[in-house]
């Protein structure tokens, strides 16, 4: 998958992007890449008034979150997709992909104001068209402008697998896809998020393994395929998914 003009072999932030992307088979634009970079700077700015990320410094914001998040692209084909980003935050994996990949249509969610204050400055900025939204995502869910609307859901919240397949499935279209980014090591979480998956009308599709690029470290995308309309009763309550399983 690609977005435009020959890559950028320059240092800094610009090597990290575009040659971390090439590792994956993306090849970034050079506007993608100076948007990656004006991306780092505004973070930079911003990360204490907004309590965003712990990780600074570019090389590692540009591999442990840049292209962390990019790497989805190389698992599934984001071409002309319907895209939600649920627990959006700093706006990851949202922004990176739409960044990487123009053509997605690209809703933001995220339940904070001041996160979604954030996530619309830094659109505005980067001039990138995407719907920001602050809502919890139990509520979105249940309103018919977002339920079973998207091609795509992506999460890299940090919350059991079970609970986020209630929160994220049921804004997937039948036959789309919920893509959570999870760690190294998924298999128990999977394992007790089955019941659930099946339930909200899915069926676990893929694991897909990777590193990235520069560094030792190892995630992985678990790839949740909608098979059916998830029942209306789902999502419940976010208490009663914490305390109530399914």
């Amino acid at each position: 998958m690609t977005s435009g003009d020959s890559p950028l072999c320059t240092g800094g932030l610009h090597g990290i992007m575009s040659g971390g992307a090439e590792d994956f088979g993306i090849a970034l634009s050079r506007k993608a890449v100076e948007a990656f970079e004006s991306y780092y700077q505004f973070l930079e700015e911003q990360r204490k008034n907004y309590n965003l990320t712990a990780i600074t410094g570019e090389a590692d914001v540009g591999r442990l979150h840049f292209l962390d998040c990019i790497a989805l692209l190389a698992i599934y084909d984001f071409r002309g997709a319907r895209v939600i980003d649920v627990g959006s935050g700093a706006g990851f994996p949202g922004v990176p992909l739409k960044i990487a990949e123009p053509s997605i249509e690209l809703t933001l969610l995220d339940s904070s104001g001041k996160k979604a204050a954030f996530l619309s400055q830094l659109c505005r900025l980067l001039d990138i068209s995407a719907y920001c939204v602050e809502q919890r995502a139990e509520d979105a869910a249940r309103k018919p402008e977002f339920r079973g609307q998207y091609d795509v859901a992506v999460s890299r919240a940090v919350a059991g697998l079970g609970l986020l397949s209630e929160l994220c499935l049921p804004f997937v279209r039948t036959g789309g896809m919920f893509i959570a980014m999870k760690g190294a090591n998924p298999d128990d979480e999977i394992a007790k998020a089955q019941s659930a998956i099946s339930a909200l009308g899915a069926q676990l599709h893929d694991c897909r393994y990777y590193t990235i690029p520069g560094t030792d470290v190892s995630h992985c995308a678990v790839l949740i395929q909608k098979t059916s309309v998830t029942p209306e009763k789902y999502p419940r309550r976010f208490s009663r998914m914490q305390n109530s399983p399914i």
